[in-house]
């Protein structure tokens, strides 16, 4: 399949996200940089986008520029990457799907929920994809987790617990920090900080694998250092559609913790564990038997998997490549509808709009909830609540 035109807002130099994005866009050749507005500085970001290789006449100063700039061309973009601030995201997304471009934002999809359920409604009225960067979802072995539950190897789901904690915001020195201190301004940040920025990922995890969906929740949220207005550690409880428990705990202030992004999944015949800073190796415990290490690329893994692996046995792959797993689901279900074909199973895994707006949901319900000592909520958005 040739290369589809992908366009890229944001990720400038010296950005955290960027690089991650151009090599999980082009890793498996499904994608060629076509374009660029990837900086709010117009002349660096015009410099930036032909060092990188981009035609000067699609190295764009301002994403209005580029959407005009790709909507008159004859090969425009067939895909663009949102990578901008959080606030900015509904505003670029509603645009390039307007125009009959299909995206894939960077979460938060937006800031508020009804922002949220316009984009959904938008998707659906265009017929062009969004698609939200859970990129840890992309993991190999994250989707064999799923297969497995869905094949039935662990019964009926009891109960997900998932972590996402970290410690490198905890020196309250770095409280003027700009690049720490606007992650807990309600101005730029929206109403939640440590939830809706990893949080999210943990929650949107639980729901993927065991394929549910929260329904209600109750928070217990704290700012453990004074002078944050928002919350920097959260301990959510939530119940999910199918019945399943469930446990989330995210932190930035956890000394000692790197990462942190774990999920662990207990159903009436086995159990699972699987650690990203250990992408490679996905812990299984059948009920009665003993424990075992499924290891990314041995034989007889999922359809899911077998997709989703690059490399031989014993060699890490690591976020960069989830990501591109994300690109690679993306690149088939766009060539599918092209060539008017059926689009592969195994890579119609790409997080939608909808856990976009769930998500959303879900951070506004925690910020209720953590408001109100803990009560319990209802977490699903109010579009979803007539089905």
């Amino acid at each position: 399949m040739a290369p589809l035109n992908w366009g890229l807002i944001g990720g400038g130099r010296g950005s955290q996200i960027g690089p991650a994005h151009r090599l999980g866009a082009r890793l498996d050749d499904g994608f060629r940089l076509a374009a660029g507005a990837l900086d709010h500085r117009p002349e660096e970001g015009r410099i930036y986008g032909q060092e990188l290789g981009i035609d000067a006449d699609r190295a764009y100063g301002s994403w209005q520029e580029m959407l005009k700039g790709e909507t008159k061309r004859t090969d425009p973009i067939d895909l663009v990457t949102v990578a901008t601030p959080n606030a900015t995201h509904f505003e670029i997304t509603k645009a390039f799907l307007t125009a009959g471009i299909h995206v894939l934002c960077e979460k938060p999809m937006t800031m508020t929920v009804e922002q949220a359920e316009e984009i959904v409604t938008l998707s659906k009225e265009t017929g062009k994809i969004c698609a939200v960067n859970y990129g840890y979802s992309g993991y190999s072995l994250v989707r064999h987790m799923r297969a497995m539950v869905a094949r039935g190897d662990l019964g009926d789901i009891r109960v997900v617990v998932a972590e996402f904690a970290h410690g490198h915001h905890a020196d309250a020195a770095d409280a003027d920090n700009p690049r720490v201190r606007w992650r807990y301004d309600p101005a730029q940040i929206g109403v939640s900080a440590q939830f809706a920025d990893c949080g999210i990922h943990a929650l949107h995890m639980a729901s993927f694998v065991t394929n549910q969906e929260v329904e209600r929740l109750s928070a217990d949220i704290a700012s453990t250092i004074p002078s944050r207005q928002l919350e920097d550690d959260a301990m959510v409880n939530f119940r999910m559609s199918r019945g399943t428990v469930g446990r989330l705990w995210t932190s930035s202030v956890a000394i000692g913790r790197q990462h942190g992004l774990t999920l662990q999944v207990f159903g009436e015949k086995g159990g699972l564990r699987w650690a990203q800073e250990q992408p490679n190796q996905l812990h299984w415990m059948p009920l009665g038997g003993r424990a075992q290490i499924i290891e990314r690329g041995e034989a007889g893994l999922s359809p899911e998997a077998d997709r989703t692996t690059r490399v031989t046995i014993g060699h890490a792959e690591g976020m960069p490549l989830a990501f591109a797993n994300i690109y690679k689901d993306l690149s088939e279900v766009i060539h599918a509808d092209k060539d008017g074909r059926p689009i592969d199973p195994a890579a119609n895994l790409y997080p939608r709009a909808e856990d976009g707006l769930r998500s959303m949901a879900a951070v506004y319900a925690v910020a209720e909830s953590g408001g109100q000592n803990g009560q319990w909520v209802d977490a699903r958005p109010p579009m979803f609540r007539k089905e």
